[in-house]
């Protein structure tokens, strides 16, 4: 029994072994010297995983007494969280070594943090989601803290650090209050406590706390306070992986624990999603527009753009999750071309976050600027791009599930957010010509960036089998 249990965690077990084992022998040989290495040998490690997983047995299997569960949607996050994370590190490796910041502890702590992200997704128990949820939090505290010669990478780690426990313990406090009315901690046994839609208020009341806690960690608001100041005083690296793999994560376990411990109280839970998805796509509408740092514009983009991710779950159909999946597996993907192209900012050899200094851009340099230009459309949802068929997804689950009101307010919070994309379309092509920033040509980059855009380009044509994936996945959790 045990060794069947382990069989279906052993993507886990392999990533979290090979991270310790590297620890331990990077502290005792030449310590930040093994830093590239780690770096391309946790990314390639990433990537074996992935394709181990995905391509994997496609059954349901459950372990340790159901406190884990491996289907379709756990496996469809995990390829997510893995393949971002691990282009993220193979993104980051220039950068970070140029300045100084490498240190063999990164890359390890990014595998641990996916490591965290794995057993959320996977989570059927109120315990194994907690200790799933920690270890990916307390990993991303240190890594946002990684400039230590920096007060506001320091001020970064240190608020997300204060703010995250207090979501923890929020989420704590849910979870008790779930477990003294449902009398268990597994997601089956609380499911039958709300059979016919007959859930106590006691059992709202946990099951509030715990959405709140987690949205936290999707940067919902009224709990998206860190994400500006976090997003600006991490390295960009940081910010980026911040941007993509946590995200999937949070919201994959959000949608784990509604479908499958309060299922039956769709209702209940339904009106409290919106309600975070409406708050959640406008403030990030309106917040950015007065946003000249990039990476705080991006931040405020990411709380809208989990706003609408939100409105495919509040849904509360299986169509509701296919399309939050493919709207995440879009979001993150447009995500790694952003970034990319924000490490490529620079003046002098340093980095440079000021949206102005894009002023003519596509005058110096018309290839990335195309490719960021068809990145921003794509974020601002115009079609024929493959973000427009991301919102379109969950406009039309929200509208079918009879969340009109919603489906026209994410229409309106689009076309205002799309204001600050197109701004900056206008800086790299129409914009007063002033101070060249540096040409960079780190090929790395570059491949990453153009082929983000080709992404959005192309993948109109059959959105390169993503929609299937999670149509299929949507169904496994959605039963």
């Amino acid at each position: 029994m045990i060794q069947a249990d382990l069989t279906v965690i052993l993507p886990e077990i392999v990533l979290a072994v090979y991270a310790m084992v590297a620890l331990i022998a990077a502290v005792y040989t030449s310590k930040d010297r093994l830093g590239p290495t780690l770096v391309w040998t946790t990314g390639a490690l990433m990537v074996l995983l992935g394709i181990w997983i995905a391509t994997g047995p496609g059954t349901t299997r459950a372990a340790f007494g159901g406190m884990i569960v491996d289907d379709g949607f756990a496996r469809f996050a995990k390829v997510t969280i893995l393949l971002s994370a691990a282009a993220v590190l193979v993104m980051s490796q220039e950068y970070m070594s140029r300045r100084g910041l490498l240190r063999f502890e990164y890359p390890l702590l990014v595998a641990l943090a996916a490591v965290g992200m794995m057993i959320m997704v996977s989570a059927s128990d109120l315990m194994t989601l907690y200790m799933g949820l920690e270890l990916q939090s307390l990993s991303l505290y240190v890594v946002a803290a990684l400039r230590r010669d920096s007060a506001k990478s320091t001020e970064a780690g240190l608020k997300y650090f204060v703010l995250g426990a207090l979501s923890s313990g929020i989420l704590l406090y849910g979870a008790s209050l779930v477990y003294g009315y449902a009398g268990t901690t597994l997601f089956s046994g609380i499911i039958q406590t709300a059979q016919h839609g007959e859930v106590s208020v006691g059992l709202l009341f946990g099951l509030v706390f715990v959405i709140s806690g987690l949205a936290f960690k999707v940067s919902a608001v009224p709990f998206h306070m860190w994400t500006p100041d976090v997003y600006e005083g991490s390295p960009t690296p940081v910010t980026a992986f911040f941007a993509t793999a946590p995200k999937m994560a949070a919201m994959g376990l959000l949608a784990r624990v509604l479908f499958d411990a309060f299922g039956h109280a769709v209702p209940d839970w339904s009106q409290v999603i919106a309600a975070l998805s409406l708050l959640s796509m406008f403030l990030g509408a309106v917040a950015a527009i007065g946003q000249r740092d990039i990476k705080r514009l991006m931040a405020y983009s990411s709380i809208a753009h989990m706003g609408y991710a939100l409105m495919g779950l509040a849904a509360g159909t299986a169509f509701g999750v296919q399309a939050m999946l493919v709207y995440m597996a879009i979001y993150v993907t447009m995500n790694l071309g952003t970034f990319a192209f924000i490490l490529m900012m620079e003046k002098d050899g340093k980095p440079i976050t000021d949206i102005s200094a894009l002023n003519m851009y596509a005058k110096r340099e018309p290839g990335k600027a195309l490719a960021m230009l068809i990145l921003m459309f794509s974020m601002a949802g115009v079609p024929p791009m493959l973000g427009f068929f991301g919102k379109f997804y969950v406009l039309r689950a929200a509208y079918e599930s009879g969340l009109a009101w919603l489906a026209i307010a994410g229409v309106i919070a689009s076309v205002i957010a799309a204001f600050y994309y197109l701004r900056i379309v206008y800086y790299m092509y129409f914009g007063t010509e002033g101070e060249e920033m540096d040409a960079h040509s780190s090929p790395m980059l570059w491949v990453f960036l153009t082929g983000s855009a080709a992404v959005m380009l192309l993948g109109i044509i059959n959105m390169f089998g993503v929609e299937g994936a999670a149509a299929a996945a949507a169904a496994t959790l959605v039963n």
